[in-house]
């Protein structure tokens, strides 16, 4: 007989089979993203109706949550769950009838070397101003990789850290910093707001959970410039278009102005994607763009189509091009050579040792 899953079995279910989201919407059975692919969570499960969904969504939501669905039709929120890991999730409507996506994150933020970041980040760190961005698709784990950062920092700089997220996903508890966590729509009304107070708030660190509008990238460049160091995520297909991507947020008159800015603060780029590694699970592949002087030069003179020259010369600084990082990846045999090549924009480029 078909049985419905309810939301708490539903995440042990993901938890025990390694899976990493879960899809719910009415007219299928509850799915689950496991190492990339959407299969059914539960085959003999039933298929859920409008009803069902909306129980759930219910079940997840405070009643400001709840009316903000309502008046907006999505809203983000997360939970911490049997104290087993986060929840992060977002109810939406399709077709006039709900859906909720969820993924899961682990209580335990993950280390440097546990994702495989490149050694060079630790450098982005110990600078005490600029703006380190971490760029990528969705799901390529750029909050995870902003965690195991504010992590490292908070055990073992003596700062003051604070985030501004939507929603708070990863928990950080103070150690050697003290790491104050603020939420869109809970803590701060909109993540340039929350900016705008920090220069008040005596920090040292600021993340920026994710960079979404022009008052939000403007004042994140301000942080930048007035003697903190920012850590921001950008949604971009490589390393450098997360330079023009700012810029082209600006009105033509502003973007010169802006290109000096970005040009005289930004410290790094960090692009990610994930993809399949053999045996199951996933793996990161990064490339790294270090600002050095020819970068900078490059952003002032409108010459950004020359940054990824510096990605495959800047080896020494800490640069590298995401097809080296794939390609090393494969030397590991963490991936295969299809799946390397499938996330490359420049395939041509991978050649293994």
């Amino acid at each position: 007989m078909q049985h419905l899953m309810t939301i708490d079995s539903a995440l042990q279910e993901l938890l025990d089979a390694g899976g990493s989201d879960i899809v719910i919407s009415a007219g299928s059975r509850q799915r689950m993203r496991k190492d990339g692919r959407l299969t059914p969570l539960d085959p003999n499960s039933r298929v859920m109706s409008p009803i069902d969904t909306e129980r759930i969504v219910r079940e997840v939501l405070n009643s400001h949550q709840w009316e903000e669905l309502g008046r907006l039709r999505h809203v983000d929120f997360a939970f911490t769950w049997r104290e087993n890991a986060r929840i992060r999730g977002n109810a939406y409507y399709q077709r006039g009838t709900l859906a909720v996506a969820f993924r899961l994150l682990p209580l335990a933020i993950p280390t440097f070397e546990q994702l495989g970041l490149p050694e060079v980040v630790h450098k982005l760190l110990a600078r005490r101003q600029g703006l380190v961005l971490v760029t990528g698709p969705t799901g390529s784990g750029k909050s995870t990789t902003q965690a195991a950062m504010i992590d490292f920092l908070n055990q073992t700089r003596p700062y003051h850290i604070i985030t501004i997220e939507d929603p708070i996903e990863y928990v950080h508890r103070h150690q050697m910093s003290i790491v104050d966590q603020r939420e869109v729509g809970v803590d701060t009304p909109t993540f340039a707001e929350g900016l705008r107070a920090a220069f008040r708030e005596d920090p040292d660190v600021l993340l920026i959970g994710e960079m979404r509008d022009l008052e939000t990238i403007s004042a994140a460049l301000t942080v930048a410039e007035t003697g903190h160091l920012v850590l921001a995520t950008l949604h971009t297909n490589d390393a450098p278009q997360a330079v023009d991507r700012i810029v082209d947020s600006f009105s033509g008159a502003q973007q010169q102005q802006v290109r000096v800015q970005l040009g005289a603060c930004l410290a790094g780029v960090i692009y990610q994607q994930l993809m399949p590694a053999q045996g199951g699970g996933r793996v990161a592949a990064f490339e790294i763009l270090m600002a050095n002087v020819a970068v900078r030069a490059m952003i002032k003179d409108r010459k950004t189509d020359q940054l990824r020259s510096v990605l495959q010369t800047g080896v020494r600084e800490g640069s590298q091009t995401l097809e080296r990082s794939l390609a090393h990846l494969m030397r590991s045999g963490l991936v295969n050579e299809r799946d390397a090549r499938a996330h490359s924009l420049y395939p041509e480029e991978i050649r293994p040792l």
